[in-house]
């Protein structure tokens, strides 16, 4: 017998001014039941999410529909009576845990701020048992940390600790695991699991990525352009799709994630060749070591150090991509910024430029540097932060040609314009600001701004792992055809292996600083020869086999 349904929301219309943003949406959520949200961006589902809340920001208003949770109709409560749902009864669990803490506040009082909210007695030994739950350390001394001293994964379990607090019914989960590395998402989704279980929550779990989907919900609800397209059991969904919305989120997966479903059709671009790489890697790392100070005295000086990046030594083929793999704290970014020579190291860095003779990185300064850095590019992971929301996009752009003299002032407009028509942007976006675009155009701003001074070399520090998979795979794709058209090596830094595996000739993986396998993509994921490795790939979020 089915249990009786603890979320409802029907016709659900969201409106800015005249436009109706989500059109009619209808779903379920009964109890002790996990319904994945899923689409790509831009769908509705962070809008839906707001609105099952009451927190739709100012300029959009709930235009029709209904939402009811546990038969109680949630529109038009009082503020005080929204207390009581939000943080009790329904617990929230978002995608940055960062950003939801408060920085300033000790992680325990938080927890404590939550219990005291809802009338629930047990103070601090309440947060240990919570904590115990969530699979932390139950010491005084974690209790009493900044969320700043807590990893990104402790930081998620205090926030599923925060969301735990309140005795929910019902667990309201926001790309909770999308910022996580592949390893500690795996942790955090057989946590959320178990608790699901020992507790008999009910979960709506919104995403775009289908492999997450299918570990953790028993039935899965497909949004398109603010329309519920499809919906049913997650098998029945990724087995036979039947929307067209369903199919692409499938298709856009990388080839690692999808493997194990039924055979699915190739594309041209999953069947297309690597760059072939030159003979002569464009960048060789030898015996490179990065150090942080670990603790200092009373008077500031260093005690002792800690080694980020331990006696490395590494190539970049020319042309192709080397992809760097580990998880967070292995050293992955250390090592991208010492190419850079944004931090203090040392070894050797060597750059091999299409023109011109081999640069040792290491050795140059002042000017020198200067012009060695016209040679190499960077695309963080989050454009939102690199971008400067005040300059309009052209001026962006062409940040790196003004700064290095490389374009009159008068052909700048000019030149950045073919610049975001080389990335596949409308030319006319060179006046908009950032806050304007989304989150795929952003990053594409970034790339064309990396690729400004046709350089050598692009390191790609985490460049898509904010992005939705369809937006995901229009941004690689980009990146390949650019580098088939320029010949640009990139390093490209990442932890989620399944991109790995559809876009990179050579892969390296780092545990604690150091180099633990190296090898081409396929010998690597096919036979991989080191425990971390095997790790790793286990880790890596994939569909379930089809029967």
């Amino acid at each position: 017998m089915e249990s009786e349904a603890l979320l409802t929301v029907h016709d659900l219309r969201i409106c800015a001014g005249k436009t109706e943003l989500v059109h009619g949406l209808s779903f379920q959520v009964r109890a002790g039941e996990s319904l994945g949200l899923v689409g790509a961006s831009g769908c509705g589902k962070s809008l839906t999410t707001l609105a099952l809340l009451g927190l739709l920001p100012e300029g959009l208003r709930q235009s029709g529909g209904s939402i009811e949770f546990a038969g109680q109709t949630l529109a038009g409560l009082s503020e005080r009576a929204w207390r009581g749902v939000r943080g009790g009864r329904i617990g929230l669990v978002f995608q940055d845990p960062s950003a939801a803490l408060n920085p300033v506040l000790r992680v325990g009082f938080q927890v404590e701020e939550v219990l005291a909210a809802h009338g629930i007695a047990g103070g601090r030994e309440r947060v240990r048992a919570l904590f115990d739950e969530v699979q932390l350390a139950q010491s005084d001394e974690l209790l009493d940390r900044f969320p700043h001293e807590l990893s990104g994964g402790q930081r998620q379990r205090v926030m599923i600790a925060i969301a735990l607090a309140g005795e929910p019914e019902l667990l309201l989960a926001d790309e909770p695991t999308t910022a996580l590395d592949v390893t500690v998402q795996a942790a955090i989704l057989e946590l959320v699991a178990r608790i699901r279980r020992e507790r008999g929550l009910a979960m709506l779990w919104i995403s775009h990525d289908l492999g997450v989907i299918a570990r953790v919900c028993d039935r899965v609800a497909v949004l398109d352009a603010g329309e519920l397209v499809e919906e049913g059991p997650v098998q029945q969904i990724l087995q036979q799709p039947s929307s067209a919305a369903a199919q692409r989120l499938l298709a856009a997966l990388p080839r690692a994630a999808r493997k194990q479903t039924a055979q699915m059709p190739r594309t041209d671009a999953d069947g297309a060749e690597s760059p072939q790489a030159g003979t002569e890697p464009v960048l060789q790392i030898e015996a490179l070591s990065v150090h942080y100070p670990a603790a200092r005295d009373w008077l500031g000086r260093v005690r002792s150090w800690n080694a980020a990046v331990d006696q490395v030594s590494l190539e970049v083929p020319s042309g192709g991509t080397l992809a760097l793999v580990g998880e967070s704290g292995s050293g992955k970014s250390s090592l991208g910024r010492a190419v850079l020579r944004l931090v203090p190291a040392r070894g050797k860095i060597r750059l091999h430029p299409s023109q011109g003779e081999p640069i040792d990185l290491m050795a140059v300064q002042g000017a020198a540097l200067r012009a060695a850095r016209r040679r190499l590019g960077v695309v963080f992971q989050d454009p939102s932060r690199s971008l400067n929301p005040r300059l309009r996009i052209g001026t962006s752009v062409c940040e790196p040609l003004r700064i290095h003299r490389a374009c009159p002032r008068s052909e700048m407009r000019e030149r950045a314009q073919s610049m975001l028509l080389q990335v596949g942007l409308e030319a006319e976006m060179v006046d908009r600001f950032p806050g304007e675009l989304s989150g795929g155009q952003k990053q594409r701003v970034a790339i064309a701004r990396a690729l400004a001074l046709q350089p050598d070399l692009v390191i790609c520090d985490e460049a898509v792992s904010a992005l939705d998979v369809a937006v995901q795979a229009q941004v690689l794709k980009l990146l390949k055809d650019l580098q088939r058209a320029t010949g640009t090596s990139y390093l490209f830094i990442t932890h989620d292996l399944a991109v790995v595996e559809d876009f990179a000739d050579q892969v390296a993986v780092m545990q604690d600083g150091q180099i633990v396998e190296r090898g081409s993509v396929d010998r690597v994921f096919h036979d991989p020869q080191h425990a971390y490795t095997e790790r790793l790939l286990a880790a890596s979020p994939r569909l379930p086999a089809l029967s």
